[in-house]
C-alpha cells in the first residue's frame, strides 16, 4: 500500500481534534459573554476609605446583610436570598473584598471587611440588621457581630468557617481549599472542570460521594446554579485567594452578643463540623442546627428546614426597627 493511502487515516484524528477545539471554544466564549454580561453594570458601587464596595439590594421588610461564601459575589448573595430568605426582607448583598467590583486592599483583614459592612450600612441608612452568612463569608460576619454588637439583631451562619482544627481531616479540607483557589485562577480551567467533571467538583465543594448520589434533580439544579454563577471566576480570583489564606476568627467568637444560629452538616468535608461545634461552645447566645448528611451543600439538601429556621430566627430577634 502506498504512503498516500495512509494520509486520510492520519488526518482524521487531527480533524476531529480541531473540530472539538472549535466547538469547545465556541461554547466557552459564549458562556463567558453571558457570564460577564450578568455581573457587569447591574450592581451599585460605593467608594469608601477601603476602596470600592459593590452591592445590590432589594425587597422590603426586616433588613438583612447577606454575606456570600467563597467563590461568590453579590450574585451568590442573591442566590442565598432566593434559597433561604424569600420575601419579607430588605436584603443587602455586597461583594466581599476581591470579588467582582469590590476592591482588594493590600494587607487587608477580616476586621476591615467588617468595617466595610458598617460603612455600607451607614450609606444605606440601616442602623441595625440581621446578618446571614454562607461558608467562608462566616469569618467577616462573625467579626462584624463582634465589632458592632449594637448593629446586629441576629446572626445566622450556614456551613461557616469559625476556627482552624487540629484534626487530621483539616489537612484534607485545606487541600480542597487550595485546589479550589487554583481552579479559580482563570476562567477557562474553572469552566472546563465544572462542565466536564461536575460531580467531582461537588466533591471539592465539600459534598462526599454519598451526598452527591442522593441529590434530587431539584437539588442538583440548585447546586448547579451556584456553580454556574461562580462564572466568571477571574474577577473573583483575588477574593478566593484571600479566603484561602486569611486566619479564621477563633476565640473572638466569645465576644458575639447577638443571638446566633449555626447550621451545619456533620459530613461537611470543606468546612468541617468542628467549626459548628467550636461556634456552639464559644458564642454565648447560640443555637446549633445539625444535619447528619448534606455536606457543604446542606443549604440545598435541607432547603425547607434551613429556610424555616433562618426566617424564624431573624424575625424572632428583629424587634422594632427604624431606618435612620
Amino acid at each position: 500500500m502506498s504512503r498516500a493511502a495512509h494520509v486520510p487515516v492520519l488526518v482524521w484524528p487531527a480533524v476531529l481534534f480541531l473540530v472539538t477545539a472549535v466547538v469547545v471554544a465556541a461554547l466557552f466564549f459564549g458562556d463567558m459573554r453571558r457570564a460577564y454580561a450578568r455581573v457587569r453594570g447591574v450592581a451599585n458601587v460605593l467608594e469608601s476609605p477601603l476602596g470600592s464596595i459593590e452591592y445590590t439590594e432589594g425587597g422590603a421588610g426586616t433588613p438583612v446583610l447577606v454575606v456570600h461564601g467563597g467563590g461568590g459575589g453579590f450574585d451568590q448573595g442573591e442566590i442565598l436570598v432566593q434559597t433561604v430568605l424569600g420575601d419579607g426582607f430588605h436584603w443587602v448583598a455586597p461583594s466581599r473584598f476581591g470579588y467582582l467590583g469590590s476592591s482588594m486592599p493590600e494587607n487587608v483583614t477580616w476586621d476591615e471587611q467588617a468595617d466595610a459592612y458598617a460603612y455600607l450600612l451607614d450609606h444605606l441608612g440601616l442602623e441595625r440588621v440581621a446578618v446571614l452568612a454562607l461558608s467562608q463569608g462566616g469569618a467577616s460576619a462573625f467579626l462584624f457581630a463582634e465589632r458592632y454588637p449594637e448593629r446586629v439583631s441576629s446572626l445566622s451562619c450556614i456551613s461557616c468557617g469559625a476556627a482552624h482544627s487540629t484534626q487530621e481531616l483539616q489537612a484534607q479540607a485545606d487541600q480542597k481549599g487550595r485546589m479550589l483557589a487554583a481552579i479559580f485562577s482563570r476562567d477557562f480551567p474553572y469552566w472546563m472542570v465544572t462542565k466536564a467533571f461536575r460531580r467531582q467538583f461537588m466533591g471539592l465543594m465539600g459534598a462526599n460521594k454519598e451526598v452527591v448520589v442522593r441529590l434530587t434533580p431539584e437539588q442538583l439544579q440548585s447546586i448547579g446554579q451556584v456553580i454556574e454563577y461562580m462564572n466568571p471566576v477571574a474577577p473573583r480570583a483575588a477574593g478566593a485567594i484571600f479566603d484561602n489564606q486569611a486566619r479564621l476568627p477563633g476565640t473572638r467568637l466569645a465576644g458575639i452578643t447577638a443571638p446566633t444560629l449555626i447550621v451545619h452538616a456533620v459530613d461537611d468535608t470543606l468546612q468541617l463540623y468542628h467549626n459548628a461545634e467550636f461556634a456552639a461552645a464559644t458564642i454565648p447566645d447560640v443555637k446549633l442546627m445539625s444535619f447528619e448528611s448534606g455536606g457543604h451543600v446542606v443549604m440545598a439538601v435541607e432547603q425547607a428546614a434551613v429556610r424555616a429556621a433562618v426566617q424564624s430566627h431573624i424575625m424572632r430577634n428583629a424587634g422594632a426597627y427604624r431606618a435612620r
